[in-house]
């Protein structure tokens, strides 16, 4: 008799136990009798089609079988794609994505399937099913043979776009696992999956590389702008990326303290007298440049201690809303470093010290660099109040952004948040120690759970 293992013993403890004839059952579940009778004996694989009914009918949740039909009926003989791709479809729309990836790793033995695999995954992908595309990319990532594909390359960029989130460390190795891969990606994504680089690296604080991918991509964006002028090659027209590598390059050194150093390369973005006859596309990225040298002089000059110009500054992101946040970081930073009140220009922006996403005329902030910009800017804000004897308001700020540093698994705003409060623990109220105590678990789980051995 056949076991109830698989699933014709399943069909057939069926039959048997509500007593129907192959003929009745095929009847109740709207499959020919002839098939039924052929996939019971073992002649033929059953469709998907044709499980979905047997299930249904036998009375088990749809999907049910999926993982004994990956054995029993896909890879028990030759896979072909038809019966494959199916299987794949309805897994995706059952949201069971551990058969799939239990199905495509299985076909990735045979790599002639990466193909059918990567264009269904770059469907997946184009339709925002990110989720099931992940499963897919990283099925083909982990068999490609050609490890100088460009199919493998995107493979690892859409998984670098995917993997990527508030959590720092998981962060950083989303880095380190695409950037051997940025130099095979086809020109179409390299320039953007460049761009995407430089601000996760920024976010993360890692000046020296920020500059360094600042100067590949600058180099490559123009070459090809002085042999194809207007040419898109990414999602933005050639010169952003150009003029985004000196930006970059300019905030790798103000972030250093090198703040001539930084003007230099203001000065190369800031009136680009290069561009040839700029398209309508290319005067917005102009425009939004220009901008950023004119607020970004101000933020040098303030951060290097010339606060003669903070009225002027004020003035300017006044009508700008996409500039007040971050001249609130900067302006609360160099007013620690200098010792300097600048309580009128807090007071009159404090309905933005509330996180939200941010935005400029070309696109969104990036959600990294704003989070890491945010969680700075709280402790900044903590450490003013301090100094200015208001202790309670001063901690209430600390221990904000040390919540945010939890959230984001940032290690240097964690430790800096608690070095400073154990600072002045002396002065905190029961309500604030309390609140410091738990923040302080969480971290704690933190470390339990970075530290606990892989069995």
């Amino acid at each position: 008799m056949e076991t109830t293992a698989t699933i014709r013993g399943e069909i057939a403890r069926y039959l048997q136990e509500h007593g129907l004839t192959i003929n009745q059952f095929a009847k109740i579940s709207s499959i020919n009798s002839g098939s039924l009778s052929s996939i019971l004996n073992g002649n033929r694989p059953m469709s998907m089609n044709q499980l979905d009914l047997i299930t249904a009918c036998i009375g088990f949740s749809e999907g049910h079988f999926y993982e004994r039909y990956i054995f029993e009926c896909i890879f028990h003989t030759t896979p072909d794609w038809r019966r494959l791709g199916a299987f794949l479809q309805r897994c995706i729309e059952l949201d069971k994505l551990d058969c799939m990836q239990l199905a495509a790793r299985m076909a990735m033995e045979n790599i002639t399937y990466a193909p059918m695999l990567f264009e269904l995954a770059e469907l997946l992908y184009n339709e925002k099913n990110y989720k099931a595309a992940a499963v897919l990319y990283e099925c083909v990532a982990e068999s490609e043979k050609f490890q100088h594909s460009e199919r493998l390359a995107l493979c690892h960029y859409r998984l670098f776009l995917q993997r990527l989130n508030d959590n720092q460390e998981s962060n950083w190795r989303a880095v380190v696992l695409f950037e051997p891969y940025i130099e095979r990606l086809e020109e179409v994504y390299q320039l953007d999956a460049y761009v995407e680089l430089i601000n996760v690296n920024g976010s993360l604080g890692q000046w020296g590389k920020v500059d360094d991918l600042a100067i590949r991509m600058g180099s490559k964006a123009m070459i090809r702008y002085q042999n194809q002028y207007n040419e898109y090659i990414g999602n933005q027209p050639l010169v952003f990326y150009i003029l985004y590598s000196y930006l970059a390059r300019e905030n790798s050194y103000g972030e250093r303290g090198d703040y001539e150093q930084a003007l230099s390369y203001t000065r190369l973005y800031e009136r680009p007298d290069w561009i040839k006859d700029p398209t309508e596309d290319e005067c917005r990225v102009i425009k939004q440049f220009n901008e950023w040298a004119e607020a970004n002089r101000y933020l040098f000059s303030i951060l290097a201690g010339d606060f003669s110009i903070l009225p002027d500054y004020v003035k300017y992101i006044e009508s700008r809303e996409d500039e007040i946040f971050v001249a609130l970081c900067h302006i609360v930073l160099a007013a620690n470093r200098h010792r300097f009140s600048v309580e009128y220009i807090l007071e009159r922006f404090k309905q933005h010290f509330i996180y939200k996403p941010q935005k400029n005329q070309i696109s969104s902030i990036n959600v990294h660099v704003t989070l890491n910009q945010y969680t700075r800017l709280l402790a900044e804000l903590g450490i003013y109040y301090l100094n200015a004897k208001q202790q309670n308001r001063g901690l209430s700020y600390i221990l904000d952004s040390l919540e945010y540093s939890i959230r984001i698994k940032s290690d240097n705003g964690m430790l800096r948040c608690m070095g400073i409060f154990e600072q002045f623990r002396h002065a905190a109220t029961e309500d604030i120690l309390k609140r410091y105590n738990e923040l302080i678990r969480d971290v704690q789980k933190l470390s339990v759970y970075a530290w606990s051995p892989v069995v």
